[in-house]
């Protein structure tokens, strides 16, 4: 299997468009979820689709990522993102949607790995660390944030 599509939801105790703010202003994640974002900057910008280059942080390492986002007003946004020194690339789906006085979060991140090798090993990590990695260093603060 070339592909891990990871999935999970969560409710936040916030208004939707506070939410969507903090989550598309992309150039501040260093500063609002420093375990997963070391830099961020925007190649370019053309409405509601941008072309971005990150450091990001996983598995305790730092990576080159090459992203290309689709902000979707007020429900969130889809991007495609690529390393091209692992040979791994990603769709992810960051979508929102209302619950009274709170914020659904419903999130899908699909991995592609092209190397054989790397599918061996990355596979139980990503599977198994990648999610829980991701809830604590962003959703946690993603609440954190907001929920005040």
């Amino acid at each position: 299997m070339k592909n891990i599509t990871l999935r999970a939801s969560w409710l936040i105790k916030a208004p939707l468009k506070k939410v969507f703010t903090i989550m598309t202003d992309f150039e501040k994640w260093p500063e609002y979820f420093p375990r997963v974002a070391e830099s961020i900057r925007v190649i370019n910008r053309d409405g509601n689709n941008l072309k971005i280059e990150a450091i990001v942080k996983s598995f305790g390492q730092k990576f080159l990522v090459k992203m290309k986002y689709q902000i979707l007003p007020e429900r969130g946004f889809i991007s495609d993102n690529e390393n091209s020194k692992l040979g791994i690339s990603g769709h992810e789906e960051f979508l929102l949607s209302e619950n009274q006085e709170e914020t659904v979060i419903n999130y899908t991140y699909k991995v592609f790995i092209r190397k054989p090798w790397l599918r061996v090993v990355a596979k139980p990590l990503i599977s198994w660390y990648s999610m829980k990695y991701w809830e604590k260093a962003v959703i946690d603060e993603l609440k954190r944030l907001v929920e005040k």
